[in-house]
């Protein structure tokens, strides 16, 4: 890795010396970092990035799952120009909003209102805080490995790079906010029946139905239709946090992929296809409760943008045009791809498992199958952070953490998919070694 940094990451290497000076780390986001230092990243296409040297990666990171239609995909990019030469914020209401609107209602049944926001975080705020208005209750349960954002309210024992860096609450965080969240294991109704039973103030329960901040980890048969009969049944707000899976695994996302309606929805990523917009979703009762209607308030200049709407209007339209051949497509790749990566690792007898769905997939190494927050934890993530650091040298890119996860996007070809299992036989030789 040395040598890959000295020979070909010069240039990153300058820029990042200069970043540290100006920006925390050096980086906006801790799961960009990785050591001794993250490349800087010059440009991308189709399923392609190229660094500060000219280096040129297949990405797998793929904007962590924002890029289902890869970089710079042309019914976007056209659609964000033609709405450039309108203008770029106005903080009036467009019409453009409401089209968005009624896309996302069209793909998404058991939402009757949405409110577009920003970023996750936002959304999942939001989402909260509509339970809370809705049941007049305080506290909230979430899953171990869950992750909704960096705000206080469910930064407790949470994934991405809060696993990947050790934190399970962050400095700065309110105990007395903290306290108000309850964590349950994922994957285990009977955890979350005795926390119900306990709790007489639960306002509601958020989760990503399938945990994609934890590696992949995939929920066990009817794990999902007990959450949403036992959440009924203690008329408790079900929440989907869909920012992940929103139009990834399906143009309904999760829920439809799973046949389970919840009662809000939060979505964002695969939403525009790269830009910044978010959604929070639900129930008219509930969604009526925002403000200035209702007294659940929420706010935001940036909401409903006119650029990023225009994105992800084209987004889902583009999505729902091709979704017959879309869907089906990344489903055949990542089978091949993730069973040729087990019979890889199996024959050079590397302990490991591979968990995979619709167009995400995740390698662990260990013996015992992850299907949880602990499970997780237990995989080695020295193996995988040297196999991370030979796949980049080979030109393949995913993110850094093993509390991450591989995406497919449409802009992949079989071409990609061989280079790529052949960047992962030398790198899984690496590790082996």
């Amino acid at each position: 890795m040395t040598v890959l940094y000295k020979n070909m990451l010069k240039n990153s290497k300058k820029l990042f010396v200069d970043a540290k000076k100006v920006i925390p780390s050096g980086v906006n986001s801790p799961v960009r970092y990785f050591e001794p230092y993250p490349f800087f990243t010059k440009k991308a296409n189709g399923s392609h990035i190229w660094d500060a040297d000219n280096k040129k990666y297949i990405d797998f990171c793929n904007g962590y799952g924002a890029l289902l239609l890869g970089h710079r995909r042309k019914e976007i990019i056209s659609s964000v120009t033609k709405q450039l030469s309108k203008g770029t914020l106005y903080c009036t209401p467009t019409e453009p909003e409401i089209e968005l609107s009624k896309l996302i209602i069209g793909n998404f049944p058991s939402i009757d209102k949405v409110r577009l926001v920003n970023t996750g975080g936002e959304a999942t705020m939001t989402a909260i805080r509509l339970a809370r208005g809705f049941t007049k209750k305080k506290k909230i349960i979430k899953f171990e490995g869950c992750y909704h954002g960096a705000h206080d309210s469910v930064l407790v024992k949470a994934g991405s790079g809060s696993a990947h860096n050790g934190i399970s609450v962050s400095d700065g965080g309110l105990d007395e906010v903290s306290k108000n969240t309850l964590v349950v294991q994922y994957n285990n109704v009977e955890d979350l029946q005795k926390t119900i039973q306990k709790h007489k103030d639960v306002a509601g329960v958020i989760v990503e139905p399938i945990l994609a901040n934890m590696g992949l980890i995939l929920p066990e048969k009817n794990f999902l239709s007990d959450l949403r009969k036992i959440t009924k049944e203690n008329n408790i707000p079900l929440i989907f946090d869909e920012v992940v899976t929103g139009f990834r695994v399906a143009p309904g996302g999760a829920q439809e992929y799973f046949g389970i309606k919840p009662d809000i929805t939060t979505m964002a990523k695969a939403l525009s296809n790269g830009f910044t917009i978010s959604a929070v979703g639900g129930k008219k009762e509930i969604m009526d409760l925002l403000s200035p209607g209702g007294n659940v308030y929420q706010a935001s200049t940036f909401a409903g943008n006119p650029i990023s709407v225009s994105a992800a209007i084209a987004s889902i339209k583009t999505i729902n045009k091709i979704k017959n051949k879309l869907y089906s497509k990344l489903e055949r790749y990542n089978l091949l791809f993730s069973t040729a990566l087990d019979d890889m690792a199996t024959d050079m007898k590397i302990p490991h498992q591979i968990n995979f769905t619709a167009s995400m997939l995740q390698i662990f190494f260990t013996n015992k199958p992850v299907t949880n927050y602990e499970t997780s934890k237990n995989a080695n993530a020295k193996k995988f952070k040297k196999l991370f650091q030979s796949l980049l040298k080979k030109g393949v890119f995913i993110a850094p953490s093993q509390f991450e996860v591989v995406f497919l996007s449409d802009a992949h070809t079989e071409n990609d998919l061989n280079k790529t299992l052949d960047a992962y036989h030398y790198a899984l030789k690496s590790v082996k070694n």
